[in-house]
């Protein structure tokens, strides 16, 4: 089926078109979302609130971009709006613990539970460390590091997504790996005494 008859059926509602979809894109929805948010569960509830978002939204799909690619934007946005709701209850827990109110807060980092099912057992620690890294870097580099870097989108495909052009995609690139590197100095410095 050629995109646009598939974007028309699925704007019709029709069974085999959501089926198709799902099929089509569930398992890279969930590999985009488990990039962004390293905890399967979470994963594979931001996926579902992605697929409701395109069920929801569909309608007024325009067709100015590839289906792919908007259905990238909207998982990129769903994680990263779940990382600032996650970031927000955190802030909140520590002034509540300020003002002397009995929260308990969870001082652990949101990022220290790693569940990428795409990482051997042996590489479990190295890739906890670089995802936390990962997790410290401004949000737009953040983003174009992990569609590009972890998901293995091309820059094309990365500056469609994010609605920038290529040559920002390289910078936000460069200035990311650059960031990283900064970021895990002390890491490998330890590593090597």
């Amino acid at each position: 089926m050629e995109e646009q008859d598939f974007i028309l059926a699925l704007q019709k509602g029709t069974n085999q078109a959501y089926s198709q979809l799902l099929d089509e894109y569930q398992q890279k929805v969930f590999s985009t979302c488990i990039s962004f948010v390293p905890n399967s569960e979470d994963a594979e509830d931001i996926a579902q609130d992605v697929f409701v978002e395109v069920f929801n939204s569909i309608g007024k799909f325009k067709g100015d971009s590839k289906l792919s690619t908007w259905i990238y934007r909207i998982s990129t946005n769903k994680c990263l709006e779940f990382i600032r709701k996650k970031n927000t209850k955190k802030r909140f827990g520590f002034m509540q613990s300020l003002l002397g109110n009995d929260v308990p807060i969870d001082k652990s980092s949101y990022f220290t539970e790693f569940n990428h099912p795409g990482v051997q057992l042996e590489n479990k620690e190295q890739s906890e460390i670089l995802f936390a890294a990962i997790n410290k870097l401004p949000e737009a580099q953040r983003i174009v590091y992990t569609l590009n870097k972890i998901d293995d989108l091309s820059y094309q495909e990365v500056a469609e997504i994010t609605e920038k052009s290529i040559s920002s995609i390289e910078s936000l690139l460069f200035r990311a790996k650059k960031n990283l590197q900064e970021l895990l100095h002390d890491y490998y410095k330890k590593d090597e005494t």
